[in-house]
């Protein structure tokens, strides 16, 4: 049931978390517009087959308004996810309506978990029922889940120290917990380059 790629199934979360760009900024990005933005974030970190995305998307065409309704919901998850991670980043208690947000979709998405025999032993998966149009929430919620019910992964979790508010969030899988930006060749190397300017500067005066 977890998205292929990932070295922990947390990680997912905290991709949907990074859908709004400059999260922390005054001027944040948004990239989920339509419901059709919200399947396409989630076929393109595995949540979603191709047959399930156009599944979801043919069945949303007679239901616009409920399919508007989840991607509110999904915006709204995103955002507690994300104040919820940050916190604990800042070493902050969560807000409650956060939480309570959190958990009103646990409690949502558990209804369709299912224990099912595999070639591989019992594993819980999804209901294959496909025309559920808050599916991709699932997977988001139960990655939230088991992220912060993982202490040793959530304490690796850090947040892009760019000065013009990234608030890209990542999990630092490094050996002595160094990671600082959201990319090395992105907003790391910008730091480079400003610090560079600022020692060349003052060797100038």
């Amino acid at each position: 049931m977890d998205p292929s790629g990932f070295k922990h199934p947390a990680e997912l979360c905290l991709e949907f978390a990074n859908s709004l760009l400059l999260h922390a900024s005054d001027h944040p990005e948004e990239t989920l517009f339509s419901y059709g933005d919200l399947l396409a974030w989630a076929r393109k970190f595995g949540v979603l087959t191709p047959r399930e995305t156009n599944e979801l998307l043919n069945e949303a065409q007679g239901r616009e308004s409920e399919s508007m309704r989840v991607l509110r919901r999904g915006i709204e998850l995103r955002e507690a996810i994300y104040r919820i991670v940050v916190a604990n980043v800042e070493g902050k208690p969560p807000m409650p309506d956060d939480l309570k947000r959190l958990n009103q979709e646990v409690d949502l998405a558990h209804r369709y978990w299912q224990i099912t025999l595999t070639e591989n032993g019992y594993q819980l998966m999804w209901t294959n029922d496909n025309v559920h149009l808050d599916r991709p929430l699932w997977h988001v919620t139960r990655s939230a889940v088991d992220l912060l019910l993982d202490a040793k992964v959530l304490a690796r979790v850090g947040q892009c120290a760019d000065d013009r508010g990234c608030g890209w969030l990542y999990i630092d899988w490094s050996k002595n917990h160094s990671r600082r930006w959201c990319d090395i060749n992105d907003c790391g190397n910008r730091a480079k380059q400003r610090r560079h300017y600022q020692r060349t500067r003052k060797q100038q005066t």
